[in-house]
């Protein structure tokens, strides 16, 4: 059930995505040749109009071909032949709705729960050593450079330092922002039924309910996604991982039907896929608009530089050019999407 229900919202994300491209070139006047789900045979489609809308076989992909979108044409609803700001709206339009579908399955989700966990101190455990230099009602505004939205974000800045133990703190303390650098933090052993746990020794608000809180830390939650990407980059480029430990849609495909087996009930499973869902969502959405060529952000970019260069040359850029660059990245990442699909298979083979 939970694989089925991956493969379609992975199709669903898709779907939104092209449709956000079709909707801003009809809303454009750009004409729109064909407006496609998947990639390969297809296995339905319909002519509507100067349209052919198609569903092929593979869920892997899809498109919304514009007349004019790769090189010159001379009819004037041609891609090519609208206003910059129009051909960018068009070009933004499918990260636009990836973001927002993630942002209201957030909302779905969060709607649900009884209150969320924000960074406000309630209290401190008997022998906590940081008690005075906090207080009671303080909120963790940053930990080391970082925005905190959740109590949870605090811990995991403060894991993400380097090593380090020594934090760069902002505190929001009766409407004033305090800033508290190289200040020492460090867990601190705790027995707790027995166990003994490693702790920092101070207790977090779990108090705000309502509507209001579900649609504000729903966004919270959005911009929570939209950090993982670049951390990610952060971590890839520094060496914290490896492209092997990237995962493709084999890879995430079979993280939700884990995920939303281990829960101990079909709701929990379900919520629990459609937050990963959701994540991947807003992940589209940041990852489509990089500038890199073959990505909507690559064409963005293109679209800037051929800008200024007409700008400062006078002359125009013959738009076959950018169809041979983004044809180029294309090729690359489909090599890239290929390499991680293989280590996904591995990992899940050897697994």
């Amino acid at each position: 059930m939970y694989l089925i229900l991956a493969i379609i919202i992975f199709g669903v994300l898709i779907a939104v995505h092209e449709l956000g491209h079709f909707m801003a070139a009809k809303a454009c006047g750009v004409r729109v040749n064909e407006f496609s789900i998947g990639m390969g045979p297809a296995i339905w489609k319909k002519q509507r109009g100067e349209t052919l809308y198609a569903l092929r076989v593979l869920p892997l992909g899809g498109y919304c071909a514009m007349e004019g979108e790769d090189g010159g044409s001379d009819d004037p609803r041609a891609f090519q032949n609208k206003s910059r700001i129009k051909r960018f709206i068009i070009l933004a339009a499918g990260a636009a709705m990836n973001f927002i579908l993630g942002l209201l399955m957030v909302v779905c989700i969060f709607a649900t729960l009884g209150g969320f966990a924000a960074p406000v101190i309630t209290g401190f455990m008997d022998g906590c050593p940081y008690e005075g230099t906090f207080q009671v009602g303080d909120r963790f505004y940053k930990v080391n450079g970082e925005r905190t939205y959740f109590a949870s974000d605090v811990s995991t800045y403060f894991a993400r330092n380097g090593g380090s133990d020594l934090m760069d703190i902002v505190i929001v303390r009766d409407g004033e922002k305090i800033e508290i650098n190289d200040y020492k933090m460090e867990l601190v052993p705790y027995e707790e039924d027995g166990e003994t746990r490693m702790l920092y020794g101070f207790t977090m608000q779990y108090a705000e309910s309502g509507p209001w809180a579900v649609l504000k830390y729903s966004w919270y939650q959005a911009l929570d996604f939209v950090r993982l990407v670049r951390l990610g980059f952060v971590d890839l480029f520094t060496g914290g991982a490896a492209v092997s430990d990237m995962a493709g849609v084999v890879g995430i495909v079979d993280m939700m039907q884990d995920v939303g087996s281990a829960a101990p009930t079909v709701s929990i499973g379900v919520q629990n896929v459609l937050y990963i869902g959701a994540l991947i969502a807003v992940n589209l959405a940041v990852m489509n608009l990089l500038p890199i060529p073959g990505l909507d952000g690559g064409r963005i970019l293109f679209l800037a530089l051929t800008w200024l260069i007409e700008l400062v040359s006078r002359r125009s850029l013959d738009p076959k050019y950018e169809g041979y660059v983004n044809a180029a990245g294309l090729l690359l990442l489909m090599g890239l999407m290929v390499l991680i699909m293989y280590n996904d298979i591995v990992r899940i083979i050897s697994g």
